[in-house]
Parts: C-alpha cells; structure tokens; sequence
C-alpha cells in the first residue's frame, strides 16, 4: 500500500461510470466543486465506462489534470475508447489484474444519402478527433510500433499487465478504499 492510502486525512473515493458525455462532464464539474469545498486534496476515482463522445472525454482529461487536487485514477473493469483518455488524466493510474483497456481510432456514422462536401467535413472532425487524442496517448503511453499499427486499423485491447509495460498504468492494484471510508458516485 502506498504511503498516501496509509494516511487516508484529505483523501476521498468516487467511482464513475457510464458513457463518456455531457451528463458525465456535468456530474464531474459538480463533484469537483463539492471536492474543493470538503478540501479534498487527493481524488481516487475508480472509471467504468465504454467511452462516448470525443470531445467531452478531452475536456474532461483537460479539466481533471489541471486542478490542484490530484486525481489518482483506477480501472476495475473496462476503460475503452475516449474513456481512456479521461482515465489518463490520473497523476496515478493503477488497474485491477482483470481489467482491460481499449483504445481505437474515432468513427461516425454517414447520413443516408450523404453528398461528397458532407462526407468531407465529417472526415476531416474525425481525423482532427484522432489528432487530439493521439497526441494525449503519446504523451502518457509508451506504445510498441506493433501496437500503434494494431491502433491505425482496429481495436487495440490491452490487459492490466501490458497496460503497466507501456505505461498506461503504475501498477497492478485494486480500487480498495479504507474501510469506513465513504464512497461517492459521481
């Protein structure tokens, strides 16, 4: 157990779950405010989702790793898609031995009937999209040139274990708050 779980005073437990969204980014704002009330100085969030909307997942990353509160994040489950760029927001990121985590490229449905400048324009979001978040990957994940071309063109799953050799995470550790902690969803 680190030093900071030992010494639980200014230290508090969330989970968060669901879809990377709007309902999400509000559900976050508002715990923060609560978290810098209570003078919380360490968050441990526990994140269970498949992803959502780029955007809001990129916010949400941006806003979290710039507090002056520190975010130590946990996969206990599946951290897939934008929701992994959320979890990357953690100053420390720790995953359970049977989580996973999933990364891919962004993707969006053409209107039926779509004309070539339509077409255009949800392209070119679409890379801009893979551009934020690529650059938010290499920041934090050391990716094999194997993994980066598993990630051009599929779904790139990676196992706690494989996430500690790129350094997605610290290490192998469960969410475990203190016993007689309070938990809160966000």
């Amino acid at each position: 157990m680190s030093q900071d779980q030992t010494n639980s005073e200014g230290h508090a437990w969330f989970t968060l779950s669901g879809d990377v969204n709007s309902d999400m980014v509000r559900r976050v704002f508002d715990a923060v405010a609560d978290m810098t009330e209570d003078r919380i100085t360490t968050a441990h969030i526990l994140i269970q989702s498949n992803g959502g909307y780029v955007s809001d997942g990129i916010c949400l990353y941006n806003y979290l790793s710039k507090l002056p509160i520190k975010i130590v994040t946990y996969n206990a489950g599946a951290v897939a898609s934008i929701a992994v760029v959320l979890f990357l927001a953690g100053a420390e990121r720790y995953a359970s031995d049977t989580a996973r985590f999933m990364v891919h490229k962004s993707h969006a449905s053409a209107p039926h009937g779509a004309r070539p400048d339509a077409l255009r324009i949800i392209v070119e979001g679409l890379q801009a999209d893979d551009a934020r978040t690529e650059q938010i990957l290499r920041t934090h994940v050391r990716l094999t040139e194997e993994h980066w071309r598993t990630h051009e063109y599929s779904d790139l799953h990676l196992t706690a274990v494989e996430g500690l050799k790129v350094g997605m995470i610290q290490a192998v550790r469960d969410f475990v708050p203190p016993r007689g902690e309070r938990v809160t969803n966000i």
